[in-house]
């Protein structure tokens, strides 16, 4: 069976590169750590509603596009290169479909409003910068941010606006599906080792050492290249896991469970690989690769890290050892 993408998927995660390029720079990431210009950043989001991005899995009834896994994975990856500040894969995978029906849904999908999500943990991804928390743990709540008590908690990635989450919100009646999250999250993950392999191939053809390019020497492109073809498998998987997804498979978790695992390994490995060719100035905050570097870090354990999903998936294809009898 063939996992490519269509030609209206190919279309949109062009429009969206060509968006991305000019409204999220790494300035406009940059503006989204402590101290930075937040309206940058809203300007980003209201960007993205107009481009209807944060609609992609909303009913068409309900003011989105609806046009399934498949587009959603291709937009995120895009969204994953420039680096977008933000809950967007939250948003778009699970805080926008679960509010369909919810008065909030305008001006989630307009980008006026951030929403973080709550899995369980105190901790919450952008909750510091969001209007409100969806809390999906034994049911589906929506807890404002004034009612919500919150503490900044200190992150390797400033821009995840990472905060521990007191309070309780009002339920919804509605369920909350959080396997497209951790797809999305592989998705953006790809993106972002992308970005890296690209500032640091530009890097390596300029930065000379004994007269030639550094990018000559075989102690950097073999293990470039080892870290590029890890992420061009993980491409299919989460491309096969976005097909499950879209035609309801049995078998989806299991499919979103082996993306993330692939997408999580080969990430980090490219962020190790680009940040040793770089040497030195691939660890100062002033450097670009910082940026997407860090984001990949904590993104690899987010939504299930490798340890956990392998677990999860020696569950799901029964490989646990079997006590003896």
């Amino acid at each position: 069976m063939f996992f490519g993408l269509s030609d209206e998927a190919r279309e949109l995660r062009d429009g969206v590169r060509d968006v991305l390029a000019g409204a999220c720079t790494p300035a406009t990431v940059r503006a989204a750590w402590p101290g930075g210009d937040a309206a940058q950043v809203d300007r980003l989001w209201g960007a993205l509603g107009e481009l209807g991005l944060l609609g992609l899995l909303v009913p068409e009834a309900a003011g989105g596009l609806d046009l399934g896994p498949l587009v959603a994975v291709a937009a995120l990856e895009e969204a994953g290169y420039a680096g977008v500040p933000g809950p967007l894969v939250e948003t778009v995978t699970v805080v926008a479909p679960t509010l369909a029906a919810h008065e909030l849904l305008p001006d989630v999908l307009a980008g006026r409003i951030r929403v973080a999500v709550q899995t369980g943990s105190d901790a919450v991804p952008y909750a510091a910068a969001a209007d409100a928390v969806l809390q999906v743990d034994g049911g589906v709540r929506l807890l404002v941010r004034d009612d919500a008590k919150l503490e900044p908690v200190a992150t390797v990635d400033a821009s995840r606006a990472l905060a521990t989450v007191v309070g309780e919100g009002s339920p919804l009646q509605v369920d909350a599906d959080l396997l497209p999250a951790r797809l999305g999250t592989a998705a953006f993950l790809l993106g972002l080792a992308r970005r890296q392999v690209d500032l640091t191939v530009a890097y390596v053809k300029d930065r000379k050492q004994f007269g030639v390019a550094v990018g000559t020497f075989q102690a950097l492109k073999h293990p470039l290249a080892d870290a590029v073809v890890d992420t061009e498998f993980a491409w299919p998987a989460v491309l096969r896991a976005a097909q499950s997804l879209a035609d309801g498979d049995p078998d989806a978790a299991l499919h979103v469970a082996m993306a993330k695992l692939l997408a999580s390994e080969s990430a980090y490995r490219v962020s190790r690989v680009c940040l040793q060719a770089h040497g030195a100035i691939g660890y100062t905050t002033e450097y670009d690769l910082h940026l997407f570097g860090k984001r990949t870090w904590a993104l690899a354990a987010d939504w299930g890290s490798p340890a956990q999903l392998r677990s999860e998936l020696a569950t799901l294809l029964d490989l646990n050892p079997r006590s003896a009898t």
